[in-house]
């Protein structure tokens, strides 16, 4: 089904007719439309356009209003009452009949009238970033939630998204865990067939902690473990295979926890630092054969005019350090010459942590000094701040240490359980289904916290607050989506119907008007990577729907028709959060 216009664009596009139609030598003006609490939406735009051709405001708004009001004469007109205000904005009020007939438009698409972009491309998503043979922890939270919800996001406008989960998976502490592993063969065996994340990550705290003291203690053994480094980076096969034995260890660990999180991770898609070993060398030589890297006290390095340290010299990019090793630089570069000419993406999104942003950036400018970035591909980093504690500080457990992403899953499943069950007599709830929920509630808490923080501030990670019931939760929109659902099974055979001749309440209108934005919300979300943007949308549209629910009966309607008309304004709203939320990662219980 093609795509529905929005009221707003509609209204839009007609008041942009009569000030053409009323001012021919104006051409085309922005009409700068906005929602507004005086009427449904007003428009500034002839303040501007008047101001330029040295004419009077009101005196042109006049005539705008004139012929607004004899092209929408028909009983289906769009515009149900216009008036001037102030020195000349337009206040619009559309008729209820419009309101109706483009939701059920809406109505009528799977996609809620959700257009497809009309120049898809190719997103690579860089996010959800664990280290291999390390526990992942509170940090980890923010790129995996981000990231997922961008990559749903995208895909439904039509873009073609891959997935990268760039993994910590190399590096000198492969020597020592290796060297370990060697000299205690059995330490990563396992009774039995099945391997349990917890399990997995067990025995790689083992060995790490095991090895980081015979490391330290044990000069042998340190020499030992820096010649197994050199053995890995030359690919001795033995070396090798124990590395991807933690490697593979390592992700047995990553899938329980991402599926704790209720998010699906695939192998093809991780593709750590280790992938672009054998594009290094390369990398380095094209950067230096080009000018953009140059040689400084032995290191091979990029300078940047407006990146300076606090004696005022430039701080470079080190691409290849003096003593031949590489840095991150290097690996990230090489990830950027692969997904753009290998992959052939037209945008790298990188969901990563804004104390990185000026790493980023030095690594995206000397991507477009290279030639690797140009105007047909861009690279953009979705910086996120810290998740703070409940004192506005790091996010520690009492101890003082990084807080693992496992039990605060757990915890936030716990309580919101605790949460589930109180209502659940009311609800008709039996045991397996309490725990289902509990689990849904309390990932679904932690998602839409993050989500709904913009993604660069900081924010408190507050459990209490997460699960309420009331307030801007994911708890409330999940409530309300149940309560929305209760209603139309209640309602029998009774079939949602709209019915465009009805006039509608205040409330009627306010839900129906907060519905139509939904793809214009949508469209702004995906555009500027701003996931906050639709959690606000959809905390409006529960609100909305709060009113709607107290102020107008459903089943208890004045008329038939009315309780058709209320049951599909219920029936879109439900759709609608569903769809909001499952774009988030959320899931909607039909009972709660």
């Amino acid at each position: 089904m093609a795509s529905v216009p929005s009221l707003a664009s509609t209204v839009d596009q007609r008041i942009a007719d009569a000030l053409s139609a009323a001012l021919p030598e104006a051409g085309s003006a922005d009409v700068l439309l906005r929602r507004s609490d005086r009427a449904d939406f007003q428009a500034n735009g002839i303040l501007a356009l008047a101001k330029k051709l040295k004419g009077n405001p009101r005196e042109l708004a006049t005539k705008v209003v004139t012929d607004l009001t004899s092209a929408d004469a028909s009983p289906s007109s769009l515009i149900k009452e216009v008036e001037v205000s102030g020195p000349g904005f337009l206040n619009i009020t559309v008729a209820d009949r419009a309101i109706i007939e483009t939701l059920a438009a809406r109505a009528a698409d799977d996609r809620l009238g959700v257009p497809y972009t009309e120049h898809p491309g190719t997103t690579v998503i860089d996010y959800a970033q664990p280290n291999v043979a390390k526990e992942m922890h509170v940090g980890h939270l923010r790129s995996a939630v981000i990231g997922a919800a961008m990559v749903e996001i995208l895909e439904f406008t039509g873009e073609k998204v891959i997935r990268r989960h760039h993994i910590g998976d190399w590096g000198t502490q492969y020597g020592m865990l290796i060297q370990y592993l060697i000299e205690h063969p059995h330490e990563l065996d396992h009774e039995g067939d099945e391997v349990d994340g917890e399990a997995a990550m067990s025995a790689l705290n083992r060995i790490y902690k095991a090895s980081r003291a015979v490391f330290d203690s044990d000069e042998e053994f340190k020499d030992r473990a820096r010649d197994r480094v050199v053995a890995l980076q030359s690919g001795d096969p033995e070396t090798r295979a124990l590395w991807q034995q933690f490697v593979d260890e390592s992700k047995i660990y990553f899938y329980s926890v991402f599926n704790k999180l209720d998010m699906e991770i695939s192998d093809p898609d991780i593709v750590g630092e280790s992938a672009y070993n054998d594009m290094l060398d390369e990398t380095c030589r094209l950067l230096e054969e080009s000018g953009v890297a140059v040689r400084s006290e032995g290191a091979l390095c990029v300078f940047f005019d407006d990146v300076k340290g606090p004696d005022g010299n430039k701080v470079p990019l080190i691409v290849k350090k003096s003593n031949g090793g590489y840095g991150y630089a290097a690996t990230d570069l090489s990830a950027i010459r692969d997904r753009v000419q290998g992959i052939g993406a037209s945008t790298l999104l990188y969901v990563v942590d804004v104390r990185q942003s000026l790493h980023f950036k030095m690594v995206f400018e000397t991507a477009r000094r290279a030639g690797w970035l140009n105007d047909d591909v861009q690279a953009v980093q979705l910086a996120f701040g810290t998740v703070l504690g409940k004192d506005g500080k790091p996010f520690k457990t009492r101890e003082g240490e990084t807080v693992r992403l496992e039990d605060l899953l757990d915890e936030a499943v716990e309580r919101a359980t605790a949460v589930v069950r109180e209502k659940a007599e009311r609800a008709g709830l039996d045991e397996r289904e309490i725990i289902e929920n509990g689990r849904y509630v309390g990932i679904g808490a932690v998602k839409y916290a993050d989500l709904s923080t913009s993604a660069v501030r900081d924010y408190k990670f507050d459990l209490d607050q997460m699960v309420s019931l009331t307030g801007d939760t994911s708890v409330y929109l999940q409530y309300a989506y149940a309560r929305n659902r209760s209603i139309l099974r209640k309602a029998g055979d009774t079939v949602p119907t709209p019915h465009p001749e009805l006039e509608l309440a205040p409330a009627e209108r306010a839900l129906g008007l907060h519905l139509d934005a939904f793809a214009a919300t949508l469209a702004e979300v995906a555009t500027a990577y701003e996931p906050h943007k639709l959690t606000a949308y959809l905390y409006q549209l529960a609100s909305h729907y709060a009113t709607f629910f107290e102020q107008c009966p459903v089943l208890k309607a004045d008329t038939p028709a009315q309780v058709e008309n209320r049951l599909f304004l219920c029936d879109l709203t439900a759709r609608t959060l569903k769809q909001g939320l499952t774009l988030l990662g959320i899931r909607a219980p039909e009972r709660l």
